[in-house]
């Protein structure tokens, strides 16, 4: 039998088709956090997206997390080029960009400050400095506490005694709680938490507002600590030489996926914070609040420590401290105070 031609409308389609699948291209990633934490799924959710609106164009394949480059290895290894992207709080590369303080001390979600330019300052630092773009800063408006497993004690003047407790640290609030809280910390990544407080290594932690209980630190912790301080740095950042070698389309794509997600992520984690913290009320989770002026003091030092630590680092650097005033201005509303 005779096969026909295909007709030049078929035979079109069918070279576009296979053009635009050669053309697909894909970036490799990992994520700071185990996969069950809430701030891993909003990454992996956010990675759906990519990959649904740009099937032909981009598709990001996820590597694993923690398990599969180490938490703390993950930024430098997206500077060298061994993956792609990643994931990760900016705290795990403050030496090399201080300047993300600006988010940690900050009162603005990302919607914020992508609309006032702070995120696109924040992508210039990241590109001159280390050799990445910053994609998005995801799952901001999300705060912190101090979690003790004992009821916290004050002194004469309402200001929390930390003498004896045994506090877990990291990176991202250190300088709080070491300048002016003036505590011994004990720094510990998020993996090893849990099984510090089940041997009492440590009895109490900072953390944010949300995925206690998915990291089942509950069993452990019984008082939240008020007000709440700080905001998460969670951001995602991409090799700069991957990022440029990308096409047009597949750049459109990840930074509008990207922009859309700084949004969603906002709701949905406002959403999560009131049902956890609703669950824990519920689970036997009690409030302890500071008053007066030992809260106001407190919520100072959370912001101006840490805004004291970026300041001194930026001016270690070649490029200077230029950029402090401008970063607080595009970071903390002094209006809402």
């Amino acid at each position: 039998m005779r096969i026909p031609f295909l007709s030049g409308i078929t035979a079109g389609a069918v070279l576009v088709g296979s053009t635009a699948a050669w053309a697909e291209e894909t970036i490799t990633a990992v994520h700071a956090f185990p996969e069950t934490l809430i701030y891993t799924q909003s990454f992996l959710s956010f990675v759906e997206k990519v990959n649904e609106a740009g099937e032909g164009v981009i598709q990001i394949d996820v590597r694993g997390g923690p398990e599969a480059i180490g938490m703390f290895q993950q930024p430098d290894a997206v500077r060298d080029g061994i993956v792609d992207m990643v994931y990760t709080p900016g705290s795990f590369y403050g030496g090399t960009v201080p300047e993300k303080d600006a988010m940690v001390a900050s009162n603005l979600t990302a919607v914020e400050t992508r609309e006032n330019g702070g995120t696109e300052l924040i992508d210039q630092i990241h590109q001159e400095k280390m050799g990445v773009k910053y994609l998005g800063w995801f799952d901001s408006g999300v705060s912190y506490n101090l979690w003790t497993r004992n009821e916290p004690e004050f002194d004469d003047e309402g200001n929390l005694e930390v003498e004896g407790l045994k506090l877990r640290g990291n990176a991202v609030y250190n300088a709080f709680f070491t300048n002016y809280l003036g505590a011994q910390v004990i720094d510990l990544p998020t993996g090893e938490v849990y099984a510090a407080l089940q041997r009492g290594v440590v009895d109490a932690t900072g953390w944010t507002q949300i995925g206690l209980i998915d990291l089942k630190w509950n069993e452990f912790l019984n008082y939240r600590i008020e007000p709440n301080f700080f905001s998460t740095d969670l951001g995602v950042i991409i090799n700069l030489d991957r990022w440029n070698a990308l096409s047009p389309e597949a750049q459109q794509v990840l930074q509008d996926v990207a922009i859309q997600h700084e949004k969603d992520s906002v709701e949905a984690l406002t959403a999560k914070k009131d049902a956890d913290f609703a669950a824990l009320a519920e689970g036997g989770m009690q409030v302890v609040e500071l008053q007066g002026e030992a809260r106001a003091n407190y919520l100072a030092a959370a912001r101006e420590k840490t805004w004291e630590r970026m300041k001194g680092l930026m001016a270690e650097h070649p490029s200077g401290d230029g950029n402090y005033d401008t970063l607080i201005s595009l970071f903390y509303d002094t209006a809402a105070d």
